[in-house]
């Protein structure tokens, strides 16, 4: 099985799949803290939100406009996949994950929502009733300590937290991996930036319906805050969503989003080297702990039969079901 894997999709690289996620988790290291700083200035977190998926979308069509149309093109049966997968996953868990930081400490808010890896591995178990390898068990379970030393929360008092916060928290980790989880079938017959575009998309007609459209652009905002706005945009959404979708196109939810929390390292990292901050020996020890969880991941088979750059390579070989030829739903 694995040789025909290989034969039949000579491009499918799982290695690249995690070097995707970590160039991601490097993109929204710094996403969380610039949020802060524009909260602390007045944003709201729905405002931000709003913005965020706003012009995300906008600058994504744009791009694939000028450089790969045929990623636009969808079918019209699967028109309510991705607006389901737009509000439900895209929209939900921008707006989770800010309003969380914006109640709870920004580590705090991090933890919670990459509770997701978990959520994953169950959803994989229980639901999608697939066998996980102990490596990959192992890997979740030392992801989620590492993290856990890595933002300190030792020292947080979460009994003192505002629960609106906490609970939030845990929602964009549900969010999160509901997105990772159902953006993995939309990519088994659409490239991941389809998926990541039209995603943006519903999630700004959701934003733009839910509040006042374009509300948020139409107070003022310093230079300095334009300046976040747009890094959050572009460089703490699109890029980043679209390296993290592409790793999951390689190597698939489970492990896309366990390499993932690499982040909170990043974040730790930059605060010590720019922000004078210091680590402590357990944030070291967790930092390690989830870099040695990625790396077992990759001590197991390299192809895996499910995963969508296999499936869509299969589909486009046979003349199967793909975009442009017969219809069929995504979900």
């Amino acid at each position: 099985m694995k040789e025909a894997m290989v034969s039949d999709a000579p491009s499918v690289i799982p290695r690249r799949g995690y070097f995707y996620v970590i160039l991601a988790a490097l993109f929204w290291a710094v996403s969380g803290s610039s949020g802060k700083f524009l909260f602390k200035g007045g944003v709201t977190p729905m405002e931000l939100v709003q913005m965020r998926v706003t012009l995300s979308a906008a600058v994504l069509f744009v791009y694939l406009l000028l450089t790969n149309r045929a990623c636009l093109v969808i079918s019209r049966r699967d028109i309510l996949y991705f607006g389901v997968l737009g509000t439900v996953g895209m929209a939900m868990v921008q707006f989770t994950y800010f309003y969380s930081i914006s109640k709870i400490h920004v580590a705090a808010a991090i933890l919670l929502q990459y509770l997701a890896p978990a959520f994953i591995a169950l959803h994989a178990v229980l639901i999608a009733r697939e066998r996980l390898a102990r490596a990959t068990v192992l890997a979740v379970a030392g992801s989620l300590a590492g993290c856990y030393l890595v933002v300190g929360a030792y020292n947080l008092n979460v009994v003192a937290m505002n629960w609106k916060g906490i609970a939030a928290g845990i929602a964009a980790g549900l969010s999160f991996a509901w997105y990772a989880v159902h953006g993995e079938r939309g990519m088994r017959r659409y490239h991941p930036w389809t998926v990541v575009f039209y995603a943006l998309l519903f999630a700004a007609l959701f934003w733009n319906i839910a509040l006042p459209p374009f509300q948020a652009f139409r107070r003022p905002y310093s230079p300095v805050q334009w300046t976040w706005i747009l890094y959050i945009a572009v460089l703490g959404t699109v890029v980043p969503y679209g390296l993290y979708s592409l790793g999951i196109n390689l190597i698939r939810s489970t492990r896309a989003s366990i390499t993932a929390t690499l982040e909170p390292i990043t974040a730790a990292l930059i605060s010590f080297l720019f922000l004078g901050e210091t680590l402590e020996p357990l944030q070291v020890l967790g930092g390690a702990v989830v870099i040695a969880s990625v790396i077992v991941l990759q001590t197991r088979r390299e192809y895996d039969e499910n995963t969508p750059a296999v499936i869509r390579s299969r589909a486009a070989a046979s003349g199967g079901d793909l975009p442009g030829r017969e219809e069929r739903k995504v979900g």
